[in-house]
C-alpha cells in the first residue's frame, strides 16, 4: 500500500520536539493531495521514538496526538528507557506500516510542500534515496554565523543530496540494510548505500541548525569525522558511493576572497578538528 512512514528520534528535545511537530501538521498540500488529478490523500504515520529522555520530550509529543488525528494520520510515541539514536531508529522501523520510511530530526523544521514531495517520490520499485534543500538556520554566536556562510558554499552542500537531519527512502531503498547498525554517523551511512543516480534532490526546503559557538563547532565536526571514517572502516563497499566533490584550490581562493572571516573561521575549525584533542564528551551542543 503506497504510504509513508516518518520517524523522529528524540532525546531530551523538549525545547525542540513541538515545532518540529508542528511543521509536520503544517504541510500543504497535505501528502496525495497533490499528487494528480484526481486529489487521494496518502496514508501518513509520524513515529516519535523519545529515547534515553530525563526531561519532558515524551509528554510533549504525546500532547500532539489529537493534532495528528485531526489530519487523518497515525501517530504514536515510543518512550525508550535508553538513549541511543540507532536503537531508537530501529525501534521505530519495528513499529513502522509502511515501507517506505522518512528519518527526521527533532530540530529539523519541514517546508510546507516538502512531505508531500518526499512521500510521493518514495512511491516507487526502484531504490531511491530523497532529501529536501537544506537550509541552514540563522545561527546566532558570531563563530556559527561565519562558519555557516563558508559550510553553505561548499559543494557537499551545494551539488550533493547531504540529507542533513532529514533523508527518505523508498521500499526498495530501505532494504538495502537491515537494523540500522550501531555506528556514530547514520546519515552518512544511508546517504553511501545509494549509488548518486539513485539520490534525488527534491525542489522543497527544511531548515537544519548547526551547532553554536566555536568549540562545540570543533566538537562536532570531529564527531562527524569520527563517524565517516568509523563507516569507511566497517563498510568499505560504500566507498563506491562517495561522490563528495573536493574544494580545488580555485575554489577555495574564491570562497576566501568572497568571505575572508567566514574562510577564517571556517580554516581554523578544519584545523583543530584534524590536529587539536579529542573532546571529551560528543554530545551535540546547542
Amino acid at each position: 500500500m503506497a504510504g509513508l512512514s516518518v520517524i523522529l528520534p528524540a532525546s531530551n528535545e523538549a525545547d525542540e520536539i513541538g515545532a518540529c511537530l508542528e511543521a509536520l501538521l503544517g504541510s500543504s498540500p497535505k501528502p496525495g493531495y497533490g499528487s494528480g488529478s484526481i486529489p487521494v490523500p496518502m496514508p501518513i504515520e509520524v513515529i516519535v521514538v523519545a529515547n534515553g529522555c530525563s526531561d519532558s520530550t515524551a509528554d510533549i509529543a504525546r500532547s500532539y496526538a489529537p493534532a495528528f488525528k485531526g489530519m487523518g494520520w497515525d501517530f504514536q510515541v515510543l518512550d525508550l528507557p535508553h538513549g541511543g539514536k540507532m536503537s531508537a531508529l530501529n525501534a521505530g522501523d519495528a513499529v513502522a506500516h509502511h515501507r517506505a520510511r522518512a528519518y527526521l530530526d527533532a530540530d529539523v523544521r519541514i517546508g510546507k510542500p516538502l512531505l508531500d514531495q518526499l512521500a510521493r517520490v518514495l512511491q516507487t520499485d526502484k531504490p531511491v534515496y530523497a532529501s529536501g534543500d537544506c537550509l541552514i538556520a540563522p545561527p546566532e554566536s558570531f563563530a556559527t554565523r561565519s562558519y555557516a556562510r563558508l559550510y553553505a558554499r561548499v559543494p557537499f552542500m551545494t551539488m550533493g543530496v547531504p540529507g542533513c537531519g532529514l533523508f527518505g527512502v523508498s521500499a526498495a531503498g530501505r532494504r538495502r540494510w537491515g537494523q540500522f547498525p550501531d555506528i556514530i554517523s547514520d546519515d552518512t551511512f544511508v546517504r553511501l548505500s545509494f549509488a548518486p543516480s539513485e539520490r534525488l534532490k527534491l525542489r522543497s526546503a527544511y531548515v537544519w541548525p548547526l551547532v553554536e559557538g566555536f568549540s562545540n563547532l570543533v566538537r562536532v565536526r570531529k564527531r562527524q569525522n569520527a563517524g565517516v571514517a568509523e563507516i569507511a572502516a566497517l563498510f568499505p563497499d560504500l566507498a563506491r558511493n562517495d561522490d563528495k566533490p573536493r574544494l580545488g584550490l580555485a575554489k577555495i581562493g574564491s570562497l576566501a576572497l568572497r568571505d575572508p572571516v567566514g574562510f577564517a573561521v571556517y580554516g581554523a575549525v578544519a584545523l583543530l578538528t584534524r590536529f587539536g584533542p579529542d573532546p571529551k564528551d560528543w554530545s551535540r551542543g546547542r
